[in-house]
């Protein structure tokens, strides 16, 4: 059976595309990077409620390196390079190089990539920095450079296309920088480097969290605020002032790497001060549009970013307050709270609001398509069951209190730990549950057509 050909059409602006969905990828191409996401994230967990509160000691515990990378490295990377895929395919109409063996090298590479590096930081074993830069280095070297084509290749124009090609250069930086330091920790002798291992760490922090994670959050939101939270569109002014203003700020903040120290602490103070303002007026915007949106009913998914854009307000405020109150900045528990708040609070609860919404649509996008008027598929609302959703959603917001907490008394890292730990089990059964509702229609379609559709 020939796949039917579905195109969102969307009047043409600077921010909303034409959709394709017919240059969709299979759907097992996203699923496998959903799928294993939050069980790193699991693991994470364990790892705060085995160590305890010597993890919140400070920023360089092995610990706190350990738990940030399983999150930052495959929760996160996994979600966003999975979606990265589906949405350039669909927004930008690109296509990309045979996607379905991308997915089979590039998803176990940085599988194993953030095993090892967890592990290095824990065992502090310098060969495994080694490996994990070399695997690294080799699943997003392919995976850049097969985006990369596909997007400086499309046809297509606007806002959106632009935004995503900056947070590709992001993740470039961001990669390069994370190689050149995990080779740097696995060496035997320290390599003579022109900078100091401190910088290239702050340096490689921003582009990651800012360049990279939230030049897409950014990008994605022009697209899927409106379309899926039914609000106005983002204003022409700030769609072109946030990607512009925030590659700017992190390329300023850069520039610490080629300062002496005194100058340098000036600089990054004010890179970061535009950088924090920038975030928070995004923030407040999103915030802003949502309270305009036409259907009053908030989903989860609605929540999750609500608690995110909050959750951007709160560390920009904190930034200012740490840099007016030194004695506060100056704590060994600032970056910490700055961290949680970045990774759990935005991020974290952005991706996890983002795929309650993105597996029940490629389900219901990819049964139609194989199904046609053959079988009945279910509904959107009906591939996640709400009263799960919310659960999970009450027990993700819980772990954020709770590591927010642990910052402050350390004691309350096993029940912080343990609530982060049970909230992303939860988050992967309810996509278990999606991925099941899938084959079990795709199974009916296939025997109801004679085997005739393809597998995804």
């Amino acid at each position: 059976m020939a796949p039917t050909r579905f195109t969102f059409k969307r009047p043409r602006s600077s921010v909303q595309p034409v959709l394709s969905f017919e240059q969709a990828p299979p759907i097992s191409v996203p699923y496998r990077f959903f799928l294993t996401a939050p069980l790193f994230g699991a693991v994470a967990g364990v790892v705060l409620a085995v160590l305890g509160p010597e993890t919140f000691e400070s920023r360089w515990s092995s610990g706190a390196l350990a738990m940030t990378h399983l999150i930052v490295v495959d929760f996160m990377l996994q979600t966003m390079c999975g979606s990265l895929m589906q949405f350039v395919a669909v927004v930008a109409g690109a296509n990309i190089w045979r996607p379905r063996l991308v997915a089979h090298i590039v998803h176990p590479l940085i599988t194993a990539g953030a095993i090892f590096l967890a592990s290095a930081f824990l065992l502090q074993q310098k060969v495994l920095f080694l490996l994990a830069a070399t695997v690294f280095i080799t699943a997003l070297g392919l995976f850049l450079t097969v985006m990369a084509i596909a997007l400086l290749r499309t046809p297509a124009r606007g806002m959106s296309i632009y935004v995503l090609r900056l947070a590709l250069l992001g993740l470039l930086v961001t990669v390069a920088l994370g190689a050149t330091l995990a080779l740097t920790l696995g060496q035997e002798e320290p390599l003579q480097t022109a900078w100091s291992l401190l910088a290239l760490i702050n340096v490689h922090a921003a582009w990651g969290l800012g360049g990279w994670s939230l030049m897409l959050v950014i990008g994605v939101s022009y697209l899927v605020v409106p379309m899926f939270q039914l609000t106005p569109s983002y204003p022409a002014w700030l769609t072109r002032l946030l990607p512009a203003g925030l590659f700017l700020v992190v390329c300023l903040w850069s520039l610490q790497l080629f300062l002496p120290g005194e100058l340098m602490q000036v600089w990054q103070s004010g890179a970061a001060l535009v950088g924090v303002l920038l975030a928070g007026l995004y923030a407040a915007t999103t915030l802003w549009l949502q309270s305009r949106r036409r259907r009053r009913q908030a989903d989860p998914t609605l929540v999750f970013w609500r608690g995110a854009m909050l959750s951007l307000l709160a560390f920009a405020l904190s930034w200012i307050v740490f840099e007016a109150v030194p004695q506060l900045g100056g704590s060994m528990g600032a970056p910490l709270w700055l961290g949680v708040l970045a990774i759990a609070g935005v991020f974290l609860s952005v991706i996890t609001g983002m795929l309650y919404k993105i597996m029940p649509f490629l389900n219901w996008l990819h049964l139609q398509q194989q199904g046609g008027t053959a079988v009945t598929t279910p509904n959107m609302k009906q591939m996640i069951p709400e009263r799960a959703m919310r659960g999970q959603m009450r027990l993700h917001f819980a772990a954020l209190g709770l590591l927010l907490a642990a910052v402050l008394w350390p004691t309350l890292a096993l029940p912080a730990g343990l609530t982060f730990t049970a909230s992303c089990l939860w988050l992967e059964w309810n996509l278990i549950g999606a991925a099941r509702v899938y084959t079990g229609f795709r199974d009916q379609i296939r025997t109801s057509t004679g085997g005739a559709v393809e597998s995804g």
